[in-house]
């Protein structure tokens, strides 16, 4: 490994050291060469050490990916942004929306206009992660299809039956909500490919890249240990024979793939260099998508600077050391992040263990050192 990102190596080793996490792995691109990083272990008290193709839990990174086989295709003709989405999901159509976010379940009025392949592309259809305790958001946990890292332990179309027997909290189009239009646009690309979604994974994005290591189910003897910070310390989110090493009954990309850095770092490597979609698909993709009116409170989820493209976060104004107008990540609520910094020309991928404790928490520990070694 070269010396020039020593610092950032011993950044996390430092930061395994002081108990934040017990492993992580990394991978930096940058000026056409890539390097990789492993520390720790893959699970506490055990002497199994992190390697770099050990696969993780990519929980909200597994969107971005949803992003570029929805832009694969809008390339080929398969889907149009502005096609009425329940031209596939038939249980979103004459969707109804609530009169205010916290009115009762049946005070409601019917939706202005569709649903569209935009709107759960960009997260604005009306629907997702609610902050604060409304009717409708105890109906949404009520439903078992609440946003979270473990996807929904149910069939497709018993989540899609679930969800469209709700009302909206907003009129499509209206606002930026997150996360449930990742799960809608996962079961309409299936409907729309007409064939299971890890079929139509293997077969736009990890077939043509050789990425092996990705999918919807990783290996109990490979995987680490989930964990996520509790009062007394850390507690197991999900063992290495739990949930992510068996067959998943709803195969999501809001949140349901498995992936090692490695994998990760080549699939924005070929994102980048557009070789894996046509350059305009890929501008579509990583560009500004909303308006100022759809970014409303968007800023406490998310932070400042950032707005959204297709499936993925996209910088606006470049407030952070690592961070520059045009480029574009996201971070998992499993322990995840990445961004492609075009300006800088890098590329880093971080993946930990140990999941967020809320939007409050970054990633700078990994960032700021990158940004000062480049």
């Amino acid at each position: 490994m070269s010396a020039q990102f020593e610092p950032v190596w011993q950044a996390l080793r430092d930061k395994v050291e002081s108990g934040w996490a017990p492993g992580m792995v990394a991978g930096i691109r940058h000026g056409g060469t890539t390097e990789f990083f492993a520390t720790g272990v893959r699970t506490l008290g055990r002497a199994e050490p992190m390697r770099v193709d050990t696969p993780f839990r990519i929980a909200s990174l597994s969107k971005p990916v949803a992003g570029a086989i929805a832009a694969s295709m809008v390339a080929d003709g398969t889907l149009a942004p502005d096609d009425p989405a329940d031209v596939w999901l038939p249980e979103l159509a004459y969707p109804r929306v609530l009169t205010s976010p916290d009115a009762p379940l049946e005070s409601t009025v019917p939706a202005g206009h569709d649903i569209t392949v935009r709107h759960l592309m960009t997260l604005t259809h009306g629907l997702g992660v609610i902050v604060g305790d409304t009717p409708l958001a105890r109906a949404i946990a009520a439903a078992g299809i609440a946003p979270g890292p473990i996807p929904p332990s149910m069939t497709s179309e018993e989540f899609m039956h679930r969800v469209g027997a709700l009302p909206l909290e907003h009129q499509p189009g209206e606002r930026w909500s997150y996360h449930t239009g990742s799960d809608l646009l996962s079961v309409l690309m299936a409907r729309a490919g007409q064939a299971p979604l890890r079929q139509i994974l293997a077969e736009r994005i990890t077939g043509p890249l050789g990425l092996h290591d990705t999918g919807f189910l990783g290996d109990a003897a490979e995987l680490p240990t989930a964990y996520r910070p509790g009062v007394d310390g850390l507690e197991i989110l999900d063992a290495p024979d739990g949930v992510f090493s068996r067959e998943p009954v709803f195969e999501t990309l809001a949140g349901g793939l498995v992936s090692t850095v490695p994998d990760y770092l080549a699939f924005l490597t070929a994102l980048a260099e557009d070789s894996l979609l046509p350059a305009e698909q890929r501008r579509h993709m990583t560009s500004d998508q909303l308006t100022v009116a759809q970014r409303e409170g968007m800023v406490e989820m998310v932070g400042p600077g950032i707005s959204w493209g297709w499936q993925v976060g996209v910088t606006t104004d470049g407030a952070g050391s690592w961070t520059t107008p045009g480029g574009y990540g996201w971070t998992g609520g499993t322990g995840t992040t990445a961004y492609v910094n075009p300006t800088a020309d890098f590329i880093g991928v971080l993946f930990t263990q140990r999941a967020m404790a809320g939007p409050e928490e970054d990633f700078s520990y990994f960032w700021e050192p990158l940004a000062a070694a480049l």
